[in-house]
């Protein structure tokens, strides 16, 4: 088990330090951008309006991510082993019982949502549930669980936030550019070219960089999830088997969407006619390198 706080550990030392890169990739943006236009007006505006669209976002996030995957809230009766698997796990690891929501999905597939332990909410797929047997579904639950209690999805919503800032501020100052707008032609002039120059560059290499940054956030949150979870099962193998599972499962989703595809345990887009365009931009770290992480724990 010492492997396995060390592991955990080392993952979330890792994400705090990107958080602290798409910190400072946030203000040098913004210090440039000031600087090519002499005024920080603009900045202010797109701040200003990241922050309100985001905050209303991650309220109503939750219900967004259960309504495009079709998912229906069950109580115990509806099904009493997945419903009682849940209960158990909350009880060991002390956290307030989340609603579940089953989704009539046939791939391997769960994911958890809610902006904080007390309005959480995890969703298991129909295929999951026909598919796994006991330990793997409790890996499974106990991962989603982890998410739940290492609040990852105040994480998540943190650096969508910052992602937002990054691509909303340099699209302001990409089309400020064909109006002459946020302090006139003069002010840039005065400002110098170089700046300019600059923000140009950055306003295009920013927002593929902070996507960058977000998924590799993403994918140490998932890695640091596989841990904990296997912390509260303390029975390694059953996470290990269920992912084995899963990566051999190419049953496609037919309610996959980019804005929820980082929230399920491996990503849902799967089987033929999956784009290469996902394959690059993946938020999940390769199934086998989680498993072989388990495995060394």
């Amino acid at each position: 088990m010492a492997n396995l706080y060390a592991y955990q550990e080392s993952n979330i030392h890792r994400t705090w330090l990107l958080f602290g890169v798409f910190f400072v990739v946030v203000m040098g943006l913004g210090w440039v951008f000031s600087q090519a236009y002499g005024d920080s007006s603009f900045i202010l505006f797109a701040l200003i309006f990241s922050v309100v669209y985001s905050l209303i976002s991650y309220y109503s996030s939750a219900s967004i991510a259960l309504s495009l995957a079709r998912a229906k809230q069950i109580e115990k009766k509806d099904a009493p082993e997945l419903y009682n698997a849940v209960e158990n796990l909350c009880i060991a690891s002390g956290l307030p019982m989340p609603k579940v929501y089953i989704t009539p999905e046939e791939q391997i597939n769960a994911f958890a949502t809610g902006r904080d332990p007390k309005h959480a909410a995890i969703a298991v797929t129909a295929g999951a549930l026909q598919r796994l047997n006991k330990t793997e579904l409790e890996g499974v639950l106990a991962h989603e669980l982890s998410h739940v209690g290492n609040r990852d999805i105040l994480v998540s919503t943190v650096a969508g936030i910052l992602a937002g800032i990054i691509s909303l501020v340099a699209d302001i100052f990409l089309r400020s550019l064909f109006f002459g707008g946020f302090g006139g032609r003069n002010n840039r002039d005065e400002g110098g070219g170089l700046f300019l120059i600059l923000g140009i560059a950055l306003s295009i290499l920013a927002p593929i960089g902070s996507m960058l940054i977000q998924l590799a956030i993403s994918r140490r949150r998932e890695a640091l999830a596989d841990a904990s979870g296997v912390l509260l099962t303390r029975y390694p193998q059953g996470l290990i088997s269920a992912l084995e599972k899963i990566a051999v499962d190419n049953v496609p989703m037919a309610s996959a969407k980019d804005s929820t595809a980082h929230m399920w345990i491996d990503t849902p887009f799967k089987g033929q006619g999956v784009s290469w365009w996902h394959k690059i931009w993946m938020t999940h770290p390769p199934i086998q390198d989680r498993i072989a992480a388990l495995k060394k724990l």
